[in-house]
């Protein structure tokens, strides 16, 4: 029997929706997976196929292909276990195929059919409303990030087992609302720049370059306060609006640093790359790109402590994205565009001691 669910994936910091198709038919007994997986979705098949069993449902010995649809995009997420999972169940005859249409299923499932979150789910939550899907089901972990698009029925599995219920009238599970959060008027930083006392001259530099969005550079000697200062930027800089915050939020959930429970990013992100950073992790890469250091920076700060150290390539690289405020990251498997709209604020120690220390020696030599 055929079946056909909806799963997802992440492309850069767009979500994809993954038509996940099965079927299920007498013949010698096999499982195939095909449409470009890489190693982590074909291992799938496995946690899929013990999760039903230890879920209390044994399936007859048939041959299963799934087909990950579109076959010319690769897929990389453990998520898409939760709707083979389910649409193999459907081509079973297990679970009524109308109560699957208009559902999108995003979970990794553990051998004992227990749901794990997954990374991205805010990008995913974003294409399926426009793609038309009314309900999303995902791991409890997930739920507060998911329930920050409005216009999806947002569903909390615990395990495989529940959802089968749900889906087959058994059990109705409710769907998530909002935590009521109280939002103090001022936010709190850990790092506030009403806390620095002195200093005036470089506090008007760093609030002309927040008001402004201009990029700094500062120059001392050690131990004067530079890198306290550029920590502090955040905390002056103007509150994100809405969509600031989802954009911001999306890029967070895709990198896998919003942490548990999560919801909206509200604070201007800070990020202060050590400077043995590759190139790589400055601009993103990896065979299917991933954001760097200047996108996690979007609409916020990045920060370059002690810039001499900072290799030459490395540098070069900052050069379109402070520019264009987007960088374009080319791989064999995708060709990515990511944002960086940032303030780059960086420091280095003063040189002009080096220059008299380096006159002196000569001098006495």
């Amino acid at each position: 029997m055929f079946a056909k669910t909806y799963g997802a994936t992440t492309l850069g910091i767009d979500g994809r929706i993954i038509d996940v198709e099965i079927d299920a038919s007498f013949g010698l007994p096999g499982f195939e997976l095909v449409g470009l997986p890489d190693t982590s979705v074909k291992e799938s098949k496995e946690r899929v196929r013990t999760a039903i069993r230890n879920s209390g449902f044994q399936l007859r010995q048939e041959r299963v292909t799934v087909n990950l649809a579109p076959a010319d995009v690769r897929k990389d997420s453990s998520g898409l276990d939760l709707p083979m999972a389910v649409g193999l169940l459907v081509a079973y005859g297990l679970i009524p195929a109308e109560s699957v249409e208009h559902a999108l299923f995003s979970a990794e499932l553990s051998l004992d059919g227990n749901c794990r979150p997954v990374s991205g789910v805010l990008p995913m939550a974003i294409t399926a409303r426009e793609r038309g899907l009314t309900d999303f089901y995902v791991a409890g972990r997930n739920v507060d990030e998911a329930l920050l698009i409005d216009g999806l029925r947002v569903y909390a599995v615990e395990n495989l087992a529940q959802l089968i219920r749900h889906l087959t009238g058994e059990e109705t599970l409710t769907p998530a609302v909002p935590t009521q959060t109280k939002q103090s008027e001022d936010p709190i930083f850990a790092d506030d720049f009403a806390d620095v006392q002195g200093q005036y001259q470089a506090k008007r530099a760093l609030e002309i370059a927040a008001a402004g969005g201009h990029n700094v550079l500062m120059v001392g000697v050690p131990g004067s306060g530079k890198t306290m200062l550029a920590r502090r930027m955040s905390s002056i800089l103007p509150e994100m609006t809405k969509e600031e915050a989802i954009e911001v939020t999306k890029i967070y959930s895709i990198s896998g640093l919003l942490g548990k429970d999560a919801g909206l990013v509200t604070h201007r992100p800070f990020r202060s790359p050590h400077h043995t950073s590759s190139t790589v992790a400055m601009i993103g890469g990896g065979s299917v790109p991933r954001p760097g250091e200047v996108t996690l920076a979007h609409h916020g700060v990045l920060f370059l402590d002690e810039l001499p150290e900072f290799s030459k390539k490395t540098l070069e690289v900052l050069r379109e994205p402070i520019e264009d405020r987007t960088i374009t990251v080319a791989r064999a498997n995708a060709t990515l565009s990511f944002p960086s709209s940032i303030i780059l604020i960086v420091a280095m120690n003063d040189v002009t001691l080096i220059t008299i220390q380096c006159g002196d020696e000569r001098e006495a030599a």
